[in-house]
């Protein structure tokens, strides 16, 4: 029982993850010459970021996207607390770039990993504009 109320409970994230593995999968036995070889590198990228969206925002958050849990203890605490889907991001981000580059950008799998930094620049762009920015009728000002 305690199995099914897991899967239930992480089916989203559980099904992304198994359409990465699959993405993967087939890329690393494609040609990333061919148009679906490129894709499939480009899927795994995609499929990151979505798996770290859906992870990462059921996890972390920004100050201005949820209320705060409890009072802070100290300033450094504070800021954490307020901004640590920022920091995550930040700090895997910087991982991908220096990974990507110690590698060889026209290789198959530098080619993937240069997409994944393309990747988290984007997310993480994405949480800093809707910290200062709103669009009109968004269900956050409603």
């Amino acid at each position: 029982m305690a199995t099914v109320g897991f899967a239930k409970r992480h089916s989203l994230s559980l099904a992304t993850a198994g359409l990465l593995l699959v993405w993967i999968l087939l890329f690393a036995t494609a040609d990333p010459h061919t148009h679906l070889g490129s894709f499939y590198g480009n899927a795994i990228a995609d499929w990151s970021g979505m798996l770290v969206t859906i992870i990462a925002t059921k996890y972390l958050y920004e100050a201005s996207s949820k209320p705060r849990r409890g009072p802070a203890r100290n300033r450094l605490h504070s800021f954490l607390r307020d901004h640590h889907l920022t920091i995550f991001l930040v700090l895997t981000g910087l991982g991908w770039m220096t990974l990507f580059l110690r590698m060889n950008p026209e290789a198959k799998w530098g080619q993937v990993v240069g997409n994944l930094v393309s990747e988290w620049t984007q997310t993480l762009g994405l949480v800093l504009l809707t910290k200062r920015f709103i669009e009109r009728k968004s269900s956050e000002k409603r």
